[in-house]
């Protein structure tokens, strides 16, 4: 592929993002009169549930600070983040700032704070607000979440853990791959060795605790001292949850000046494609037992939109850093099966949730679990890793 390519490909990202996905969410969420945003939009766009989901709150406040910061300071743009700053502020949390999983359109608490995830997002989003604003209140925000975060990071469910105690204690791989993003999110926000210690310990928990050598593969649930599992728990694999770590680790060796990070995470992006690309009708599975076992989700061959643009951002960022044309490859093959099954040509946005067969199985474009943020995000990085593949060819060809 030439450079001239990388480029149209890189206006096709950036055009999907400014033009289609970004005014979908402005034109559609914002909840004017109580603050914060409504995520469950039907295939047009239209309301249809009004709850409001934390993590999904603040993943649009982060969302919309992040293209404040990185591509324009377009003014609309903070006001949509601050909407939704200001409805997480006074609503989101306990005051010890453990934040609830869901809130009603008033900002009632909803459902208990038992999804660190709420906190993880919600760190995000006050950091890069933060950066956007100068404001030192919304920095405290995120640093205090973040203690939070670390306070219950060996039981990230805390009180509300369902698994009866010491019977099969099992960690999961979640946190830890959230971490290499968010250790590099709010790195402006923290000590220097704090951030170095975390790094370090979220860079062996994924490359060494759950990547397992005999599979090759990422691991969702491993016993405490990292053993292998033979159970449903312990054989589960999520590939999209496995490359999406994987980009998080380049980012890190990156940083770093790690080569050898980069090239284990692009191995490991490759191998996972292999074993999670469904050969009958194209994309990548949801879910998988490592020994080929049927899974227990019932969900498992269905097709997500946010598997299929994390492994897209992967793909790219591998063979920006390492020049493997496997991930070229590859790369082509899932643009085309994501493009074409994904994005909803009539409406705006993209589908989330297709069957094994590829066919639409949801019609909406927002709910409890997807909102503002895999779609937009995979664009913007997408288009900026375009861009310096297309650079590095043509400073190549001097």
């Amino acid at each position: 592929m030439d450079k001239l390519d990388f480029v149209a490909l890189a206006n096709q990202y950036k055009t999907e993002l400014f033009e289609n996905v970004v005014p979908f969410w402005m034109n559609n969420s914002l909840d004017t009169s109580h603050g914060g945003y409504f995520t469950c939009l039907d295939q047009s766009g239209k309301v249809f549930d009004t709850d409001k989901f934390v993590w999904l709150q603040a993943r649009q406040v982060w969302l919309f600070a992040m293209l404040y910061n990185k591509v324009e300071q377009k003014q609309e743009w903070l006001d949509v983040a601050l909407n939704g700053a200001r409805f997480l502020e006074k609503y989101g949390h306990d005051k010890s700032y453990n934040w609830y999983f869901s809130l009603t359109r008033e900002g009632k608490p909803l459902v208990q704070p038992y999804n660190i995830f709420s906190n993880t997002f919600a760190t995000m989003a006050f950091g890069q607000l933060s950066l956007a604003t100068d404001n030192q209140h919304f920095a405290k925000i995120s640093k205090l979440t973040f203690d939070r975060i670390l306070e219950r990071k060996d039981n990230p469910k805390g009180v509300y853990n369902k698994a009866f105690p010491g019977t099969r204690p099992l960690k999961n791989f979640a946190l830890p791959m959230i971490l290499c993003n968010l250790s590099l999110e709010i790195e402006h926000l923290l000590d220097a060795r704090l951030v170095n210690e975390t790094v370090d310990n979220v860079i062996t928990e994924v490359l060494d605790v759950f990547y397992n050598k005999d599979y090759q593969l990422i691991l969702e649930n491993v016993q405490i001292d990292g053993r292998f599992s033979d159970t449903f728990d312990g054989r589960l694999l999520n590939p999209g949850h496995a490359i999406e770590a994987m980009w998080f680790i380049m980012d890190l060796g990156v940083r770093l000046d790690r080569k050898d990070l980069i090239k284990k995470a692009k191995n490991i992006i490759l191998q996972t494609l292999e074993y999670g690309w469904d050969k009958k009708f194209g994309g990548i599975f949801y879910f998988m037992d490592i020994k080929g076992h049927p899974p227990q989700q019932l969900e498992w061959d269905q097709k997500l939109w946010w598997v299929h643009i994390e492994t897209l951002i992967s793909l790219l960022k591998g063979y920006q850093l390492t020049g493997d044309k496997k991930c070229l490859e590859w790369f082509h093959k899932v643009h085309d099966y994501t493009w074409s099954h994904f994005k909803d040509t009539e409406h705006g946005e993209w589908f989330g949730y297709l069957n094994r067969q590829g066919e639409i199985l949801l019609p909406l474009k927002g709910g409890k679990w997807k909102g503002c943020f895999h779609v937009p995000r995979g664009l913007y990085q997408c288009w900026k890793t375009l861009e310096k593949i297309a650079e590095n060819n043509n400073y190549r060809g001097r």
